[in-house]
């Protein structure tokens, strides 16, 4: 909220990037949170189920956000886009005095660096470490659409304009996978789920790499925008459950799991977005390769995730 209305005041764009810098780290509290909250209370198939809900309402506000902060600017200054935050900020505090508290007496853990160490130390399990493993590479798979998308659009079809409109609606389709997968997982598990969607992964990414290469690099638009559209929500169906694995073995030090794993994969799934972003030639070429190379990674990451312990690999 201060942070809000900082920004909403800041007198040059240096000041901005500053407070809106320290606005991402009190919003990045949220992706922590949400993720311990549901473990206290929910664990499994239940737990998978409720991670895909939530991740469908997130990828809801990045298709509508746009069209909200639009229509404000058309009828008040661009200020005000900043400041608006300020106001929901103080409704979601007053909304949050409804939630009790997830974490019974008896499994608090004191705020000291022994604990907090003690913490990282139990989320090094083969489970927690292989599935966010898995999510990072995952996640890459997100960020390199998000950000080679409009760059090829722009640059090897010249077609900047259709961004919003084609964006969108995958968008619809990634939030629909996420309602989907909520589904799945009760009637087939969430293990049996990301088997088999990791399979469904490696088909259709390497579907599309062979379209992307026959077609000289530049296949028609509309293939393009069809692939990723197969891509891109599969590789959202499997995020939630990929996330709820990597905290099922760690209800006893649930908030310092979330922090770690939100930070690799946060930041590992950024530095891939870059590295392949950074590839880009003229064709769709290097975003075609990244998403194989990222689901292959992470379907093997799933396979050693979920395997049970006195199995071969």
């Amino acid at each position: 909220m201060v942070c809000s209305l900082l920004a909403a005041i800041a007198p040059s764009l240096t000041m901005m990037l500053v407070i809106r810098f320290l606005w991402g780290v009190g919003g990045g509290a949220t992706r922590v949170l949400s993720m311990a909250l549901v473990r206290d209370r929910y664990e499994g198939d239940g737990m998978a189920r409720l991670m895909s809900l939530i991740m469908a309402v997130f990828l809801l506000v990045p298709i509508l956000a746009p069209a909200l902060g639009a229509a404000v600017n058309a009828v008040a200054p661009w200020r005000v886009v900043f400041a608006l935050p300020a106001v929901m900020a103080v409704g979601l505090m007053v909304w949050c005095r409804r939630l009790p508290e997830t974490l019974p007496p008896e499994r608090r853990r004191p705020l000291t660096r022994a604990a907090v160490a003690a913490g990282i130390r139990a989320s090094g399990n083969r489970v927690t470490v292989c599935s966010t493993l898995a999510v990072t590479f995952l996640f890459g798979m997100m960020t390199s659409y998000l950000s080679s998308f409009e760059l090829i659009l722009h640059g090897t079809y010249d077609r900047a304009g259709m961004f919003p409109l084609l964006f969108g609606a995958i968008g619809v389709l990634l939030a629909g996978a996420s309602l989907i997968s909520a589904r799945m997982v009760r009637m087939v598990g969430m293990i049996q789920l990301l088997r088999r969607i990791s399979w469904l992964g490696i088909a259709t990414s390497t579907a599309f790499l062979v379209l992307t290469v026959t077609g000289g690099g530049v296949p028609s638009i509309w293939v393009l925008t069809l692939a990723l559209s197969l891509v891109v929500p599969v590789v959202q169906g499997l995020i939630p459950s990929a996330n709820t694995l990597a905290m099922q073995p760690v209800p006893h030090v649930a908030g310092t799991a979330s922090a770690m794993i939100g930070t690799v994969t946060t930041g590992g799934g950024a530095a891939i977005g870059m590295i392949v972003t950074s590839a880009y030639d003229g064709t769709a070429r290097p975003l075609a390769f990244g998403l194989v190379i990222c689901m292959l990674t992470a379907a093997v990451f799933i396979r050693l995730a979920t395997v049970p312990a006195t199995s071969p690999v």
